[in-house]
């Protein structure tokens, strides 16, 4: 450029990163997936741009906060509920009863039958599962037998008794009227935390990090989704009836997860006190506090034996079985980690509609588009460190019954292969940016709003064409194949030119759905936040 000096070009911003600030304003995908779509009735070819879907703001924006704001609506229509949500099953058809029925026969056909004539009923068998599949039906016949050990189900003796009722097929709260005559169904917010590990800063940081027990912190936030699942066990058998839950996980300043979770009706906060006291999870699982195994002198395979085999003594290692039958054997034997929830719990009574609600949804909401780590970015060199030495505690920590870390302390974990590597396990829980949670970081019951994620974003779609008036995109038949366009197929667009096609439609389209919105009254979309 002419003109100007190299500092006075260095603060001209780039093309590029100026497309992508407008399309990120304007809600548009940058990182476009582009597919080849083929009308099979007329055979015409073109290319179709969709969103990458990605729920993280830090490699799209747009998607993940189109993906916050479907999670928002089905929080907040959930927690709305007055009236049972309707989850019954449609009746079956003349087909699938048809088919039942033959399936009944051969049935009873292979159960008599031996040799080649049973290899052939059987392969018979599994045709009609999937045609009954096919029609539309949930569900096997014959579903695969499961090995299940079965544990001693007593409680604690240093865990309170909870009592148990019997649960309802109901899921809504009770309801309260008032001397006007007005109906209220108030809910609940509720946030659960884990125990102390140790005296931290206000940024959350550990005062004494040689004292701070990172290994309980690590070992309970691999294990914090199986604590969830016990706490609203226990709740519904408490309260006695099908309690129903929008929940999000996320990490404290310390880095351990807590709960956040919107309850369909009420629960004083005396009972919750008590089924939180009352809720653990414990481990069953070999002992992992001593390693035998350096991670620089790991267990290897042996392809003669099909089997990883100790360094020293070149023997199989027992499987995973094998160990837990040893558990078994145990009488004395301990869980390797035993969980629970802290002392502190904070409950918020909740009026459906109202302005609490409203903040309350904006704040279960707030951190979806971030992963774990990102929640809370440490700022300086101690957080840094805490992070570091969190990680450090994870990395060589078994996860799960296949996890590669087994082989540390002898154990050949479940489904072994051979490129199973000590501390390269690939669960999200290793990884750092998970902190050691790998679960979901959404949690919804299945009668919370009766709908899935489809139902809503479909609901969005239907709401947007009515508002426009356009119905034959609602009957458009799908007759399409579609596949995958490779980067230098000849007819891909650059992205530079595949964003800017984008942004023009999307003006295009935003300023039909405000003109239509104004002829309208002022609609609102039911997905909007």
């Amino acid at each position: 450029m002419t003109g100007t000096t190299r500092a006075e070009r260095a603060r001209m911003p780039l093309a590029r990163s100026v497309l992508r600030q407008v399309a990120e304003e304007h809600g548009v995908c940058v990182r476009p997936v582009a597919l080849r779509r083929t009308d099979t009735a007329t055979g015409h070819t073109e290319l179709v741009d969709i969103p990458c879907g990605a729920t993280r703001a830090s490699l799209c924006p747009s998607c993940a906060e189109r993906k916050r704001r479907l999670r928002a609506a089905q929080c907040r229509e959930g927690w709305h509920l007055t009236e049972e949500p309707v989850l019954e099953p449609d009746p079956a058809t003349a087909a699938q009863q048809y088919l039942t029925e033959l399936r009944a026969d051969l049935t009873k056909a292979h159960t008599e039958a031996t040799g080649a004539e049973a290899d052939e009923l059987a392969s018979l068998l599994v045709e009609i599962d999937t045609e009954l599949a096919e029609t539309g039906v949930r569900g096997s016949l014959a579903p695969a037998p499961a090995a299940r050990r079965v544990r001693s189900t007593r409680r604690r003796q240093d865990t309170s008794d909870l009592p148990r009722r019997p649960v309802e097929n109901r899921t809504l709260g009770k309801a309260y009227t008032a001397p006007d005559g007005r109906t209220f169904h108030p809910s609940l917010f509720l946030t659960l935390t884990l125990p102390s590990y140790g005296r931290v800063r206000a940024d959350g940081t550990p005062v004494d990090p040689t004292t701070y027990d990172y290994r309980r912190a690590a070992r309970d936030a691999l294990h914090f989704p199986k604590l969830i699942d016990r706490f609203v066990q226990n709740l519904r058998r408490f309260v006695g009836h099908d309690v129903q839950y929008f929940a999000v996980v996320e990490p404290q300043r310390r880095l351990a997860p807590h709960l956040h979770l919107a309850l369909r009706g009420t629960v004083s906060r005396a009972e919750l006190r008590q089924v939180v006291a009352a809720t653990y999870h414990q481990v069953w699982w070999p002992p992992a506090d001593h390693p035998v195994h350096a991670p620089d002198a790991p267990p290897h395979w042996s392809p003669e034996h099909g089997a990883l085999l100790d360094p020293t003594t070149h023997e199989p290692l027992p499987t995973w079985d094998d160990a837990l039958d040893l558990l078994d054997d145990d009488s004395e034997a301990q869980p390797a980690h035993m969980l629970r929830f802290g002392p502190q719990l904070d409950a918020q009574g909740v009026l459906v509609g109202s302005p609490q609600a409203a903040r309350c949804v904006r704040y279960l909401t707030k951190y979806l588009t971030k992963s774990v780590a990102e929640c809370h970015t440490p700022t300086g060199t101690t957080e840094s460190d805490h992070v570091d030495r969190l990680a450090a505690e994870l990395r060589h920590e078994p996860c799960s019954p296949t996890c590669a870390n087994w082989l540390l302390h002898g154990i050949q974990p479940k489904n072994a292969h051979p490129a199973l590597r000590p501390g390269a396990c690939r669960s999200r829980a290793h990884k750092r940016e998970h902190l050691g949670y790998g679960g979901r970081r959404v949690l919804v019951s299945r009668k919370w709003s009766g709908k899935t994620l489809t139902d809503h974003r479909t609901e969005r779609r239907a709401w947007v064409l009515d508002v426009l008036g356009d119905t034959a995109a609602r009957t458009e038949p799908h007759h399409y194949l579609w596949e995958p366009v490779r980067p230098g197929d000849p007819d891909m667009s650059p992205l530079a030119t595949r964003l800017l096609r984008a942004v023009a439609e999307r003006v295009r389209w935003r300023t039909a759905l405000d003109q239509a919105l104004e002829r309208a009254g002022g609609e609102t979309c039911p997905t909007t936040t």
